[in-house]
């Protein structure tokens, strides 16, 4: 490949644009809050093409409001619990809502299971939204319910699209705490654990978070081939869901995954 070739492969700076400098600041936090990884200054100035010291002055900032912090190596940035919490309140108040929580109805009338819309909130799984299924037999968890990542179905689908450096530097400071007799508290264990989530397209909570309950869980398609940070998951008790019945509701979760995918796109084409 000759140099001019090359200077043809770059890919294009994202554009920070706005009139004002809020404008501008809003702008570069869009470019962040796409990311699923910590990031540093010299990789967002390649970026975006601007100025080093603009984009310090900016990202320093976005850190004193909150939105944004410096991880202990100082160098690479991520996002603050400010800015995960106004994800999170969108992601709740949404006008999509209702049209997610139909899909998630009609995927329990069809399976005739609990099933949940979750996120990736910090290193935890956030319930977005919830379905009981009218058996007798069941278990209560309402939306806003946070688990660990490394014990549920969904957090090992997140975990799972991960570089292999970033669920390192997310998993670092957890402690893999045992829940029952089947959770994953050894990081090599559960680095295998992973890698087959990847391979196969799905995850299993294998009653690891609660004793009796199991659960599988797939990822809603992100946009344009991007990282996704939305799972949905069937939940039942061990007694009507194992391992032997995932065939049997693998495909309707993954109809319920494209809906949802499809609600998504269309909210974001209609903004």
């Amino acid at each position: 490949m000759n140099a001019a070739t090359a200077r043809k492969a770059l890919p294009e700076p994202v554009a920070i644009d706005g009139d004002t400098p809020t404008l501008r600041l809003f702008s570069l936090l869009e470019v962040i809050a796409r990311k699923n990884h910590f990031f540093t200054l010299p990789a967002l100035v390649e970026e975006t093409g601007l100025p080093k010291p603009t984009l310090h002055r900016m990202l320093q900032q976005l850190e004193s409001a909150g939105m944004i912090q410096r991880e202990a190596d100082g160098r690479h940035y991520g996002m603050a619990l400010r800015l995960r919490r106004l994800g999170e309140d969108l992601l709740f108040n949404s006008t999509v809502h209702g049209a997610r929580h139909a899909v998630l109805r009609t995927l329990v009338d069809e399976v005739g299971e609990s099933c949940n819309i979750t996120a990736l909130a910090g290193g935890e799984v956030l319930y977005l939204d919830r379905v009981e299924t009218p058996a007798p037999l069941r278990f209560y968890l309402h939306p806003g319910s946070r688990v660990p990542v490394h014990c549920s179905a969904s957090g090992k689908l997140f975990l799972a699209q991960m570089y292999a450096a970033q669920r390192a530097r997310l998993l670092e400071p957890v402690k893999l705490e045992r829940y029952t007799q089947n959770t994953l508290t050894d990081r090599a264990a559960l680095e295998r654990e992973v890698q087959q989530v990847a391979a196969d397209g799905y995850a299993l909570d294998r009653e690891e978070f609660l004793p009796g309950l199991f659960c599988i869980a797939v990822l809603v398609p992100g946009p344009e081939g991007r990282a996704s940070n939305t799972g949905i998951a069937i939940q039942a008790p061990s007694l009507r869901l194992s391992p032997e019945h995932v065939p049997k509701v693998l495909p309707a979760l993954r109809r319920a995954a494209k809906a949802l995918a499809r609600i998504d796109t269309q909210a974001v084409a209609a903004a």
